[in-house]
């Protein structure tokens, strides 16, 4: 089974030089650090403080994505961040509280403890507002991660959570928050929205597409997760293939494939049956490269020969915040 190669006939030609922005679920984050430990430009518009350790920039939300957006799970989020970057909306303004401190109901997890006031809320949020826009504006290309349908949004106001209020923090009301399990016209009509937005912008922007092929932690559907997962993960796959055959400016690259398909016996998750594995992650990466540089081996000579190219990286620790939803289970298993 590893032997397995040529699952993925790139559309576009992917440079060193080529700035290239990475957002999404959980699993979005194994592209920057891919690309960047294989000598290929990934862009980073919004940096750590100097002299922050590594376990703090991951802690604290920073080099996990291209700004600190947090993890954008479904295609209306990635719209959302898309107008208030482009000054179509403005960001709401909601904040939850918690033991004296302020949490970003859109950005739950960036400040572990939350922030000391609403002011350093606030200017953190403009701040990565305005690096999600450089990226928009300055990017050759855009990776993003589908990985949920499942979605939380404000009943009144109608915009949307990364996660159920009151889980990270926040509260929980009926009255106030609404469920919704988007379906395919909904995914494929936000993320037509967010792609049109952006090309405006940067006319020349591409993007791959990709699906999570993480397991869904939990569920509100009333299914059971086993089943919930395979529904949402189908659809997604589906938007994500149709809109990249039909739309010369995107490509799809299978990782849910990769992952998920039968042929690798399920090698790749961890005991628990939800985590990629290390050998997981680094096997869908080691396609991704290899099967650009099959199809543009002249991009090989200008890859930074200081990098080590082994087609293997060290596997940062994962930053999810659907991560928080096992706190809520018990002992069930």
């Amino acid at each position: 089974m590893f032997d397995i190669s040529g699952l993925w006939d790139p559309k576009f030609k992917i440079t060193p030089k080529s700035k290239v922005a990475t957002f999404g679920s959980c699993f979005a984050q194994h592209f920057g650090n891919a690309l960047k430990s294989r000598g290929f430009n990934w862009f980073l518009s919004e940096l750590p403080p100097p002299g922050l350790s590594k376990k703090n920039q991951t802690a604290f939300n920073y080099n996990v994505f291209s700004a600190r957006t947090g993890n954008i799970y479904t295609t209306s989020l990635l719209r959302q961040w898309v107008e208030w970057a482009l000054e179509k909306n403005e960001v709401p303004s909601e904040v939850w509280e918690k033991n004296k401190r302020y949490h970003d109901p859109f950005r739950p997890t960036v400040e572990p403890n939350g922030f000391f006031s609403i002011d350093e809320l606030r200017a953190s949020q403009v701040e990565s507002v305005r690096s999600f826009r450089e990226c928009i504006k300055s990017s050759n290309f855009f990776v993003f991660t589908l990985g949920l349908t499942e979605s939380w949004f404000n009943a009144k106001e109608g915009y949307e959570y990364p996660m159920c209020p009151g889980t990270s923090a926040g509260s929980f009301s009926e009255d106030e928050h609404i469920f919704k399990n988007q379906n395919f016209n909904e995914i494929r009509k936000e993320l037509a929205l967010a792609i049109k937005y952006m090309r405006q912008e940067n006319p020349s922007l591409k993007f791959i597409l990709t699906v999570s092929p993480v397991p869904l932690i939990a569920t509100k559907s009333g299914r059971n997760v086993i089943v919930a997962t395979m529904e949402s993960k189908s659809i997604l796959r589906a938007v994500a293939g149709q809109f990249s055959e039909s739309n010369r400016a995107v490509d799809y690259f299978p990782s849910y494939e990769i992952i998920n398909s039968p042929v690798f016996k399920g090698v790749f998750f961890e005991p628990n049956a939800r985590n990629v594995s290390k050998t997981g992650v680094n096997f869908v990466m080691d396609n991704f490269f290899s099967d650009l540089l099959l199809k543009y081996p002249e991009i090989s000579n200008e890859i930074y020969k200081g990098v080590d190219n082994n087609m293997d990286y060290l596997i940062p620790e994962e930053v999810c915040d659907e991560e928080i939803l096992n706190s809520f289970g018990g002992d069930r298993k």
